[in-house]
C-alpha cells in the first residue's frame, strides 16, 4: 500500500536553487493534492554581530527595531519571490498555488527548526534545494546534509540545477 503524501515542507534559504526546489515542490502537490507549507529560517544572529550592534546601536529600542526589520526584509523578498515563481503558472497550474497553506518565517538553527516544524505540523515529506554545488558536484550543504540524516519522514534534497534548466 503506498503512503499518501498529505502535507509538505517546502524549506527555502532564499537562494536561486529553492526556487528550482520549489518547483518540484509543486509538481510534488499537485500529483498528491497535497498542502505546502512554506519555511525559511533566519540564522541567529552571531555573537560579533550583537557586538557590532551593541557598539554602533547604542538605544537599546533601536537594535530591538533593527533586529525586527530584519524580519520584514526577509518576508518581503520571500514575497517577492513566491509572487514571481506563482506568476509562471497559467490554466490549472495557477491553482498549485492554493494548496500553499502556510509561510512561515522564523529564526533559529535552520536544521533543527525545518526538523522541529515538520514534526509539529504532521508533514509526509521535507523538501529542500542541495546548496551549490562545489567542485565535485556532490556539495549538499549543511543544511541539507543534517536534515537528510536527522529526518524521519521521507526528504528530497532537488540538486542545483545545470546551466542548461
Amino acid at each position: 500500500m503506498k503512503q499518501m503524501i498529505t502535507s509538505i515542507l517546502f524549506a527555502t534559504d532564499l537562494s536561486a536553487n529553492s526556487t528550482h526546489a520549489l518547483r518540484h515542490a509543486a509538481s510534488i502537490a499537485q500529483a498528491t493534492g497535497a498542502e505546502i507549507h512554506v519555511l525559511h529560517v533566519n540564522q541567529p544572529i552571531s555573537d560579533d554581530a550583537k557586538i557590532t550592534m551593541e557598539m554602533f546601536i547604542l538605544n537599546e529600542e533601536t537594535r530591538r527595531t533593527a533586529t525586527e526589520r530584519r524580519h520584514e526584509m526577509v518576508r518581503k523578498i520571500l514575497a517577492e519571490r513566491q509572487a514571481n515563481f506563482w506568476a509562471r503558472f497559467e490554466g490549472d497550474d495557477a491553482k498549485i498555488r492554493d494548496q500553499v497553506t502556510s509561510i512561515e518565517v522564523t529564526d533559529g538553527h535552520p536544521a533543527e527548526v525545518i526538523l522541529r516544524r515538520s514534526q509539529e505540523m504532521g508533514c509526509d515529506l521535507i523538501v529542500l534545494g542541495a546548496h551549490d554545488h562545489g567542485f565535485s558536484h556532490t556539495f549538499l550543504g549543511t543544511v541539507a546534509k543534517r536534515v537528510l540524516r536527522r529526518s524521519k519522514i521521507p526528504t528530497l534534497i532537488v540538486p542545483h540545477p545545470t546551466d542548461d534548466e
